[in-house]
């Protein structure tokens, strides 16, 4: 019985995904549940999944294709078994000597069963033979990275041919060797968070009057209760450990309670008040940066939010989050302080009406009481949407949590 592998039903605001990896190739025997091919979207790469036991059939959708919410990507045969590889070797001499003839037949056929569909539409667009691809894959199939090899290998060949006829054999694997003024460029296509990520930020900044204020704030305070209760919020907290996150995010919260507006946003000639706060927190991955959401902040204590945000960490690096984990929220934080960053302006994620940025703490001499102290300050910067939050507002905004963070107890106190 052949059951239909369909690409996941999208969100509405996911159009189409891409075909990333298949992870199963036509023949391959699949258990119930086994991971058989990622489709990229714009937000997050989702999994699809074996439904049952069986072998994977005809691969209708290959690596690179775009699909539609719900479209099908190929086929699985329920309760099959895997196509015969090496192991069925021949019982006698007869047999051995029918070996030839079925290699004969391969060379025909058996090409476009070594390739995947991403493979062989690459080879075909550079004028390759299959035959003369050595393929890595499992069984000796040809994958993506073997014709990207051999299309390497074709452009160096015209070079390889100029050189001297004696080499040792080892020569011929050295990496090359560029001669002084070469320049070498390579092309890759974006990947489509990448140009989701490039489109959002033009979209913010031609369509927001967006600017931003900055203020500084001094973190002794924070980084002397982390210090005097940080191992026994650890202990506490079931191996949570404390940073200084979860104090932004809870001042964010507070300072948010007070200016509505920072929380709200546009749809149309509306302005939409959010009576909840759900901080978008940026991360950064080897995809590039996505923006988790904690929900209902206002509910959270300390420990909550840190372990919240250690969870998504882990699954940005896995590529594990959801897309209900990437939608939404009413206000975002960004921390360039963790990559060394002193100062930015950071762009505002539409359809939100602000974004507050972190940065790099930093002992600077401050003036106390008459006093030059040094201090470990940090800048912070709120990107606004001018059309719909005031000057006043946004600069109160900042000074709320400049004096929240500054003198934790108002937290604690509501005041």
């Amino acid at each position: 019985m052949a059951i239909e592998i369909k690409a996941p039903t999208f969100p509405e605001s996911v159009a189409d995904g891409t075909v990333a990896t298949w992870h199963k190739q036509p023949g391959d025997a699949v258990k119930r549940d086994d991971l058989i091919v990622d489709i990229e979207t714009d937000k997050v790469v989702l999994e699809v999944l074996a439904e049952a036991d069986g072998v994977l059939g005809e691969i209708i959708k290959g690596e690179g294709e775009t699909v539609l919410s719900a479209e099908l990507l190929g086929t699985l045969n329920e309760g099959g078994a895997a196509a015969p590889q090496a192991a069925a070797a021949p019982a006698a001499a007869p047999a051995a000597a029918a070996a030839p003839a079925a290699s004969a037949a391969a060379d025909s056929e058996g090409d476009e069963q070594l390739l995947n569909p991403a493979a062989r539409k690459l080879a075909e667009e550079n004028g390759l033979n299959p035959a003369d691809i050595k393929g890595t894959g499992k069984g000796g199939r040809i994958t993506k990275e073997d014709v990207l090899n051999a299309i390497e290998a074709k452009k160096s060949a015209p070079a390889a041919a100029a050189a001297p006829a004696a080499k040792p054999a080892a020569a011929a694997a050295s990496s090359v060797v560029l001669s002084e003024g070469d320049r070498v460029e390579k092309r890759v296509p974006m990947t489509r968070l990448r140009a989701r990520i490039a489109e959002r930020l033009v979209e913010a900044q031609s369509s927001m009057a967006m600017l931003t204020t900055y203020n500084e704030i001094n973190m002794k305070p924070i980084m002397d209760l982390r210090k005097k209760y940080k191992d026994l919020f650890e202990k506490k907290h079931n191996g949570v450990r404390l940073g200084f996150m979860s104090f932004f995010v809870k001042a964010a919260t507070e300072a948010l309670k007070r200016y509505p507006a920072v929380n709200a946003s546009i749809d149309g000639k509306d302005i939409v008040y959010h009576g909840y706060q759900d901080i978008g927190v940026a991360v950064s991955s080897d995809r590039g940066l996505v923006v988790p959401v904690l929900r209902n902040t206002e509910f959270m204590n300390l420990a909550q939010v840190e372990g919240t945000i250690a969870e998504y960490g882990r699954k940005a690096r896995d590529g594990k989050l959801s897309m209900e984990e990437m939608t939404g929220g009413t206000f975002t934080i960004s921390n360039g302080g963790v990559f060394g960053s002193l100062l930015s302006s950071p762009i505002v994620n539409p359809p939100q009406a602000a974004i507050l940025g972190m940065h790099k703490i930093q002992d600077r001499p401050m003036a106390v009481d008459g006093q030059v102290v040094i201090l470990p300050m940090m800048y912070l910067a709120l990107s606004y949407d001018h059309r719909l939050i005031d000057g006043k507002e946004a600069v109160s905004f900042l000074v709320a949590i400049k004096e929240l963070l500054e003198d934790p107890a108002r937290m604690l106190l509501d005041i």
